[in-house]
């Protein structure tokens, strides 16, 4: 014949993840794009001198994962050498921090910035015994007395620091926190040295930005490790003036020219979809509008193949986070608060009407909306401001989505179905965060928390994402915790009736999540003429015991036709 296949898998199950969900025995890759999917017999006419067969020996092949959260550059930012890891296992005390500090502080010039990610309350021994001990600047200050510390918890919406960098910043029992943020003070009202959400400014606006050189080296870590873990795509989700404050400019529009080049130097290894990010936390919806105008009038193309970079629409922050007690809910926090929008205004209905018009001109200015929403009444909010959005500037496949989603209420369901919106979710923090939840918002509101099965019944699209760095990007836990939704530190099981099924789990993280990339029709699912985006998992993954499936090893990635990612010996 006159084309023969490049690629051609036996031996093993081939997961297609079409509408039937099926199941085929074989496949070929023919350049970058899946030539035939069947039986043995349909691809063996494809097999020429210079065709790589690939004997799967039991193998599960499923279509390239597509993590639809994931800040990849912060991602890279985040782990060393760039920046200490404080995630759990690696520290799991306070101090733990403080001798992680210390041997940073030790190969470092005085007076140089040291910045950690990844700190969890919930996993650090001390604060775990005493709900009331959180981190404080007299943790790391005996360890670093000359060199200004950051360190980032786990969700980005806290960042701890010592008095040296209270210091420099000029942070001190006078100063007032920004709208939406939080200085935390002692008894004596002098700053602990933890900031919460739009308080983070005043350090994040004092840090030296990142270099191009170090934004790239990012960049190139996080794809080596996606493509390691079976990622061939993910959405990068806010980059734009509203980010260059944030982690030392990881998600400012500089980034956006990295992933340019990479592409055009033909690095980027995974396909990369973009929100803009025009404002960040704490935003005026007229401070939103002109900088999402000037964004428009300039170029807002990905890249030269929007197959492999594209901007796909714009992100926004309505409220904060559980842990925080920001997150805006209907019903009062453990000890009191319901939290708040964080977006300009005095009183909440100024605040409502400040997120509504921001909606509003984005959806009428032609964009996806990504909004960022965690509490019920927040998410409330933002699905019916979709919504109003769309029957005043009527537009056909719009795609906006609830970014997380943690307290997705009936009400929202019902609006978000209606109009084919959906909603990302973040199986990954559930998993982590579950059993911390409870001392925030009780057991029951806990348990619900990341409501799948309710979301899937109601008819909404429903994607996954890690949400990374706040968790590392490993789809397996993923799809783990959706089927059974047990608990990282106890292993107990938390709201159990919002258990889905494997099959459903992998429709999350393939083609429900191109579909919010405008994209089903060419990648997601395992079929002839959709582009080669391969993730090879060993083992049965379909008859595995869930518990099992994280660790099963991802020994083949393949994107766009290209291997890049192999240690499966043939």
């Amino acid at each position: 014949m006159d084309t023969y296949a490049d690629l051609v898998f036996v031996g093993g199950r081939v997961v297609t993840v079409d509408a039937e969900f099926s199941v085929a025995e074989a496949l070929a890759v023919t350049g970058p794009v899946i030539s035939a999917v069947g039986s043995r017999e349909d691809v063996a006419p494809l097999v020429g001198p210079g065709t790589r067969v690939v004997d799967l020996k039991g193998a599960t092949l499923l279509p390239g994962i597509n993590d639809s959260h994931l800040h990849g550059c912060a991602f890279g930012t985040a782990t060393p050498p760039l920046s200490l890891d404080l995630g759990h296992p690696a520290v799991s005390s306070l101090a733990d921090v403080a001798e992680a500090v210390r041997e940073a502080a030790g190969r470092v010039p005085a007076g140089r910035w040291i910045t950690g990610h990844g700190w969890d309350t919930g996993y650090l021994a001390e604060c775990a015994a005493d709900p009331a001990r959180q981190p404080s600047r007299h943790d790391i200050d005996a360890v670093s007395p000359d060199h200004p510390v950051v360190l980032y918890s786990f969700s980005g919406h806290a960042t701890w620091v010592n008095s040296k960098a209270l210091e420099l910043l000029g942070v001190d029992r006078h100063t007032v926190a920004p709208p939406g943020g939080a200085i935390v003070a002692d008894e004596t009202g002098e700053p602990t040295g933890l900031l919460h959400e739009g308080a983070q400014d005043l350090v994040q606006n004092a840090l030296p930005p990142l270099t191009r050189e170090e934004l790239t080296a990012a960049v190139r870590s996080t794809l080596t490790t996606l493509a390691g873990l079976g990622v061939t795509s993910y959405t990068e989700p806010g980059l734009g003036p509203g980010g260059e404050g944030i982690m030392r400019g990881v998600m400012g529009e500089r980034t956006l020219d990295v992933y340019r080049r990479l592409l055009a130097d033909g690095e980027l290894t995974a396909r990369v979809g973009v929100l803009l990010l025009p404002t960040g936390m704490t935003s005026t919806s007229e401070e939103f509008a002109r900088n999402l105008d000037a964004l428009d009038a300039a170029d807002r193309s990905g890249g030269a193949d929007p197959r492999r970079l594209a901007i796909h629409g714009v992100k926004i922050f309505a409220d904060g986070i559980v842990p925080n007690k920001t997150a805006w809910m209907h019903e009062p926090y453990v000890g009191g608060g319901c939290g708040s929008l964080c977006v300009g205004g005095e009183i909440d209905d100024e605040r409502v009407a400040e997120i509504r018009a921001m909606i509003r001109h984005a959806h009428a200015a032609g964009h996806q909306l990504g909004v960022h929403a965690t509490g019920d009444r927040a998410i409330d909010t933002v699905a019916d401001a979709f919504a109003a959005a769309a029957a005043e500037h009527p537009r056909s496949d719009a795609r906006h989505y609830v970014i997380h989603g943690d307290f997705l209420t009936p009400h929202a369901m019902k609006v978000l179905a209606a109009h084919d919106f959906g909603v990302n979710m973040n199986p990954t923090i559930k998993w982590t965060v579950a059993d911390m939840e409870e001392e925030f918002v009780g057991a029951g509101r806990a348990a619900y928390a990341w409501p799948y099965r309710d979301a899937l019944d109601a008819g909404v699209r429903v994607a996954s994402g890690s949400d990374a760095p706040v968790t590392h990007p490993d789809w397996r836990q993923g799809v783990a915790t959706m089927v059974l939704r047990e608990s990282k530190a106890a292993g107990r099981v938390s709201g159990p009736e919002q258990r889905i099924a494997l099959a459903e789990a992998i429709r999350t993280y393939t083609i429900e999540a191109a579909w919010q990339d405008f994209a089903e029709d060419w990648k997601g699912s395992l079929e002839p003429g959709k582009v080669a985006d391969l993730c090879v998992v060993d083992g049965d993954l379909l008859g595995a015991d869930p518990r099992a499936i994280p660790e099963m090893p991802v020994v083949l990635t393949v994107m766009d036709g290209r291997v890049v990612h192999d240690t499966l010996r043939d």
